[in-house]
């Protein structure tokens, strides 16, 4: 039988999601507890990949097993996983249903505040004293729906076997504390891509990069300066969205 499982974790203590050699990875984590939990290695099937450091209020991965699962397993395994992963549900599904391929829409959140915090330290980027010019922000984000190559907002474009991406929407939010809030939505995404905009869209609110120019890396393809990504704790994945299953959006730690 194929299972969905929904979690959530802070990524602070994790090398990301991927399982890698001599590092901690979230995905290790769970196989472990897995593991032990049912007697049997087991490998799970994620949705996709998140960065070192990057959090995920919303994530699935599918696992296949041989037997229906008792209804107290969400519990068991949220007692044994360590306190920045849980398991929220656990959906049967179809044989064929895949966490990574199958996913039609996924939205990632960005959180910046911009003065000292010391409780949100690992959960949001500090930008300090940042005087921000949002409306053109906003603006430079409405382009990003206009085109579909992202290769000049890709830390390795020619590691991915195409650069298109389909946005649906990117949009600035002002939230409590003079904190922002950026949300992408797009089918898919690239190495690096949402922090290496976000670190852009910082350089246009502080008038270091025109408008011309941030759109110029979208009508071009190419960058001519080095790749910077913004820093990693203020980027949530936060919705997955399936043909078949739609959960709400996952909220912020």
């Amino acid at each position: 039988m194929r299972y969905f499982f929904h979690i959530a974790y802070q990524g602070t203590r994790y090398r990301g999601w991927q399982r890698q050699p001599n590092v901690s990875s979230v995905q290790e984590t769970i196989e472990t507890v897995l593991e032990s939990v049912f007697a049997k290695k087991l490998a799970v099937s994620g949705c996709g990949r998140t960065d070192a450091e990057v959090h995920a209020s919303q994530y699935f991965f599918h696992l296949d097993l041989e037997k229906e699962l008792a209804p107290k397993t969400i519990f068991i395994l949220n007692k044994q996983l360590p306190p920045d992963i849980v398991v929220y549900d656990i959906i049967p599904v179809h044989q064929e249903a895949n966490a990574r391929f199958d996913a039609v829409l996924r939205t990632y959140d960005y959180y910046i505040h911009r003065n000292k915090q010391p409780y949100i330290n690992n959960l949001s980027s500090l930008y300090q004293d940042l005087t921000l010019e949002l409306s053109s922000m906003q603006k430079a984000l409405r382009l990003l729906t206009r085109y579909d190559d992202y290769r000049a907002f890709c830390k390795s474009p020619d590691s991915h076997n195409t650069t298109i991406v389909k946005f649906e929407s990117a949009q600035l939010f002002q939230e409590q504390n003079d904190t922002l809030r950026i949300e992408f939505k797009a089918n898919r995404y690239l190495k690096g891509m949402i922090r290496i905009i976000v670190f852009r869209l910082l350089e246009v609110g502080q008038k270091k990069m025109t408008l011309e120019k941030f759109e110029n890396y979208l009508i071009t393809k190419f960058s001519e300066e080095s790749v910077y990504p913004a820093y990693p704790q203020g980027l949530y994945l936060s919705h997955i969205k399936y043909p078949y299953l739609d959960y709400p959006k996952g909220i912020r730690f």
